[in-house]
């Protein structure tokens, strides 16, 4: 064997099998590789981004990393923001990126450059193979640290592959190193959580990761029922099962002052997979750390431990094994009529949404509504923008599909994320993804004009001119996602009504394949409302707590 051919077969035997590509001269071998090993399926995709968000998005709902084959550091640069977003939902990935021969680079060619230095951006394991021999105990080595084998949950591992250790015979399969089981929180820590629990103070879990699949909901909602603990979700959860049948866990809010609001009071605050909750940017005269004063923190599981079993040992030692769970019951909204908005998109979602749906929400402003809407839709899986950087949403779908493809998935995006990676839908095409794109039009940045407004940037005079907004607007010109669609070979319309978008998604829901739906909506907060937005939101600390509490769930349910 040469070194691809034997970097293949350890990856495949480790339970890799699918590689999202997108190569260059260096990876070549690679690519013929591939005619060697039936037990890999590679998806081509036109930019590196999309190839990294797929990844992301397949290991999201398979439980087990893809590969990526990237072209140099240049290629893995383009990559990088989906890299990070995967990194911060902690995302098993492997990432090969080729580079020039190890005799090369003493030339400095017009490719050269630092690719360690690129990797360490997003990567737990970073790695330049030095030999043919040695190349598949390296590949094995980063499947592992991708599995969380150095501990710290799901990674993302880097495996930089020269094109002659590629090339070169002498290559051997390695075989995967045992993986240690993630340990459990021991007796002393269980017993400091329970008696904080059951010193009557207010407390809440704040759930992450793995505690939001239905094994740590259904226990987190025992120890809720029986202790009188609130549920929350971490802001942007890696993936969440939801829906009827399953206890409902309200998320935690983006905006850092209704997050305050609903962490008002608490005494304790228990982390099960989570992070502690901070504010997403800085804000003049505003704290960053969200956790209420005298809060006191827990941590249940840290990321390298076992989430569910620690969940369920505090469960028996609060007694709580034969209490019945809190289940959501089955209700969907009615059907929307008449002008559309990005509340009925929302409504229609929950109206339609199939059994064992996967939504992949990049929506922004335009999903606010969202959970509200399909929280007793049937059960379904949500995957959300981990990193916060946009471009996420397109390349989850594509990941999830191949993961999952007798499950429809759904992508709500925003019209400037969808820009990022929109090359995207030609890969659904190609692969003939069951997908539908559903693309909120508002023409703008909207979420920027909501931050522009926030963090307290004004111009001359105090307002805002033509040239601060102009740079938040994309209406000059109009961006056209059924032309774009078409052109990559995806049946695409657009709906201006409610009842245009519920007959589209009927449609789409109907048949096979990609389908992208354009909804041209309005700004979800816009005019009159997004000037009081800032207001409003900076009394909240001020009023008294049910008119608090009711201003949040107006504003984000």
């Amino acid at each position: 064997m040469n070194g691809a051919q034997a970097l293949m077969k350890t990856l495949a035997d480790a339970g890799v099998t699918v590689c999202f590509t997108n190569p260059g001269t260096s990876e070549m071998h690679f690519v013929a590789a591939l005619d060697h090993e039936p037990r890999m399926r590679a998806v081509l995709t036109l930019f590196e981004g999309v190839a990294t968000g797929a990844a992301d998005g397949y290991a999201r709902m398979a439980g087990k990393p893809a590969a990526t084959l990237l072209h140099l550091g240049c290629g893995l640069g383009n990559g990088l923001a989906n890299l990070h977003n995967a990194r911060k939902g902690r995302v098993p990935i492997v990432n090969i990126v080729g580079d020039h021969a190890t005799h090369h680079v003493q030339y400095d060619a017009q490719l050269q450059s630092d690719i360690e230095t690129v990797a360490r951006n997003v990567s737990k394991w970073v790695r330049t193979s030095s030999s043919t021999a040695e190349l598949a105990g390296d590949a094995a080595e980063a499947v592992a640290t991708a599995l969380g084998g150095s501990g710290g949950g799901g990674q993302v591992a880097t495996l930089i592959l020269p094109a002659d250790v590629s090339w070169s015979e002498g290559g051997a399969p390695a075989a995967l190193p045992t993986l240690a089981l993630p340990p459990v929180a021991d007796d002393a820590v269980i017993e400091a959580i329970a008696q904080a629990i059951q010193s009557g103070g207010k407390t809440a879990l704040l759930l992450g990761a793995r505690a939001l699949r239905e094994p740590g909901l259904m226990a987190a909602s025992r120890i809720a029922v029986k202790a009188g603990v609130k549920l929350f979700a971490e802001v942007f959860p890696t993936r969440i099962e939801r829906g009827a049948g399953l206890p409902h866990v309200e998320r935690i809010a983006y905006l850092a002052e209704l997050a305050s609001v609903q962490l008002h009071g608490l005494e304790h605050l228990v982390l099960v997979d989570a992070k502690s909750p901070v504010s997403f940017f800085a804000y003049p005269g505003k704290a960053s750390d969200l956790v209420p004063e005298g809060c006191t923190v827990h941590t249940l599981a840290s990321p390298s431990q076992d989430a569910v079993g620690g969940l369920l040992k505090l469960v028996r030692k609060l007694g709580a094994d034969a209490v019945h769970p809190m289940l959501q019951s089955a209700i969907r909204p009615d059907r929307p009529k008449g002008r559309l908005t990005a509340e009925k998109v929302c409504k229609a979602v929950g109206h339609f949404l199939p059994e064992r749906a996967i939504v992949v929400d990049e929506a922004q402003t335009s999903g606010v509504m969202l959970p509200h809407f399909t929280k007793g839709a049937p059960r379904h899986d949500v995957v959300t923008l981990t990193g916060g950087a946009i471009g996420q949403g397109l390349p989850n779908a594509v990941g999830a599909a191949i993961a999952c493809p007798d499950r429809p998935v759904l992508a709500l995006v925003g019209d400037g994320s969808a820009m990022y990676t929109i090359q995207a839908l030609w890969t659904m095409a190609r692969e003939r993804l069951n997908v539908i794109a559903i693309v909120l039009n508002n023409k703008s940045y909207a979420i920027l004009n909501v931050e522009l407004q926030r963090v307290g940037a004004t111009g001359q005079g105090g307002g805002h001119g033509e040239k601060a907004r102009s740079q938040l607007d994309l209406s000059n010109p109009g961006l056209d996602f059924v032309q774009i669609g078409a052109g990559m070979g995806v049946h695409a319309v657009r709906a201006t009504t409610a009842e245009e978008f519920n007959t589209a998604l009927e449609n789409a829901l109907r048949s096979p394949g990609p389908h992208l739906i354009e909804a041209l909506v309005p700004n979800a907060f816009s005019g009159l409302k997004l000037r009081l937005l800032p207001h409003v939101l900076s009394s909240l600390a001020s009023l008294p707590q049910p008119l608090a509490r009711l201003i949040k769930r107006k504003v984000s349910p």
